[in-house]
C-alpha cells in the first residue's frame, strides 16, 4: 500500500461522513414538515456506507484494475427512507394537516437520535482527517530525510 492509498482511503471517509452530515442536517431541518410536495409528511433518510471494491467475482476482477485509478476506501451505497420507524401522531385539531380525528402526522425524525448520529459522523470525519494529516506528515518527513 502506497502513501497515496492512505490519502485516498482517508479522503473517501471524509467525503462519506460529510455526505452523512448533510443528510442528518436535512432530517433535522424537516423534523416538523407535515406536508411535502406529494402531500405526505417528510420521511427520515438514512445513509449506508459500503467498502469500495466489495463486488461480485466478475466485477471484482474488473474493479481491481479500475480501483487503481479510483482508489480504495468507502463510498455511500444507498440513501434510503426510514420505513421501519413510525411517524409521530400528535393531537392538534386546529392544524391544517390534521386528519378527521384531529391528529397530525409528523415526520419520524427524532432530534436526539439525529444529534447523536451527527456527533458520530463528526467524530468519524475528525478521525479520517487526523489519519490524513498523519499520512501527510509521514510523507513530508520521508521527503525531508531524502533531502538531508
Amino acid at each position: 500500500m502506497s502513501i497515496f492509498d492512505s490519502f485516498n482511503i482517508n479522503s473517501s471517509g471524509m467525503t462519506a461522513e460529510r455526505f452523512r452530515m448533510d443528510i442528518i442536517a436535512e432530517n433535522i431541518a424537516n423534523a416538523n414538515t407535515t406536508r411535502t410536495a406529494d402531500g405526505t409528511p417528510y420521511v427520515r433518510k438514512v445513509v449506508t456506507f459500503q467498502e469500495k471494491g466489495g463486488q461480485t467475482p466478475f466485477s471484482h476482477i474488473l474493479n481491481i484494475k479500475r480501483d487503481h485509478y479510483s482508489g480504495k476506501g468507502v463510498r455511500v451505497s444507498t440513501v434510503q427512507e426510514d420505513t421501519w420507524t413510525q411517524a409521530n401522531m400528535v393531537y392538534d385539531p386546529s392544524h391544517p394537516d390534521a386528519d378527521e380525528n384531529g391528529y397530525v402526522t409528523y415526520p419520524n425524525v427524532n432530534t436526539i437520535t439525529e444529534m447523536t448520529n451527527l456527533i458520530d459522523a463528526s467524530r468519524g470525519y475528525e478521525a479520517n482527517a487526523t489519519a490524513f494529516n498523519a499520512s501527510k506528515q509521514i510523507a513530508t518527513r520521508g521527503l525531508d530525510l531524502g533531502n538531508g
